[in-house]
């Protein structure tokens, strides 16, 4: 019977700004259901998970949260939930962040209706359907032999390395977007840009697609707007990496497995 209700509630995923909202249940942080904080609204349905329906919405400003609740972003959140989960609350963060900034209709500025059972929105006056943004963005390791070309933003940690990335511009294919952004951001050329994979990133609503690349010629040469330093690192002596739920950090661990003394 609680099994059935739970299904009939559904998962809520309530952010305050980019926090989840979870619940401690002894030693394990879980999701609230559907109703189980009393909030105003339902929020906007996004899909399912194990036959339950989810939904997400925002956290009404000054709403009590009960003394079991905890607040925790994404980047924290990696590790103390299902893995299925996390990817749920990527992609919930990322509808809110689209259903917040796509209130009016762009031709018309109409207030647009949500459409049913369906990410999307829709305007009563002329039709219009918006659907979630979406930015893709290629991120890539270039490789000279056993070292590997890694950058720092300023933005980063102190000390912190990790590979180039940058948006894709309209008209590219993401093979011309990885030169591109190499060439403008540190001067180096490539030879072949092999794919690796891919990751949403929620941070707010990108697409991570990542590439493997071997280094053709040139000289560093940082791009001061966007790069403080650039060198290249032999696998055994590394600088600060990013976190292991990067996509970045995945590029840079397979450069070490393929790289690894026989």
């Amino acid at each position: 019977m609680e099994d059935m209700t739970q299904r009939a509630k559904g998962l809520a995923f309530v952010f305050d700004k980019d926090r989840l909202v979870l619940l401690v249940d002894g030693p394990l942080l879980r999701l609230p259901l559907v109703g189980e904080l009393s909030l105003p609204r339902q929020g906007r349905w996004f899909g399912t998970h194990q036959r339950l329906d989810c939904f997400v919405s925002e956290l009404p400003k000054g709403f009590p949260l009960p003394l079991s609740a905890q607040l925790l972003g994404l980047r924290q959140l990696f590790g103390q939930i299902d893995d299925s989960l996390y990817v749920l609350a990527g992609r919930a963060v990322q509808i809110l962040t689209w259903d917040l900034g796509h209130r009016f209709c762009s031709a018309c500025a109409t207030p647009l209706v949500d459409k049913q059972r369906e990410v999307a929105k829709i305007c009563p006056a002329c039709s219009v359907i918006s659907y979630p943004r979406l930015s893709p963005a290629v991120i890539m390791t270039v490789e000279r032999g056993h070292e590997i070309l890694l950058g720092r933003s300023p933005r980063f940690p102190r000390g912190m390395y990790s590979t180039l990335a940058g948006f894709v511009e309209p008209g590219e294919t993401l093979e011309q977007a990885v030169r591109r952004e190499v060439k403008e951001e540190v001067g180096v050329l490539l030879e072949e840009v092999r794919y690796f994979g891919s990751q949403p990133w929620p941070f707010p609503h990108s697409l991570m697609v990542g590439f493997n690349a071997e280094y053709a010629g040139g000289e560093i040469v940082p791009d001061p707007t966007e790069i403080e330093d650039a060198r290249w690192f032999s696998r055994d002596a590394l600088p600060k990496l990013p976190s292991r739920i990067s996509i970045a950090r995945k590029l840079i661990d397979n450069f070490l497995a393929r790289t690894r003394p026989d």
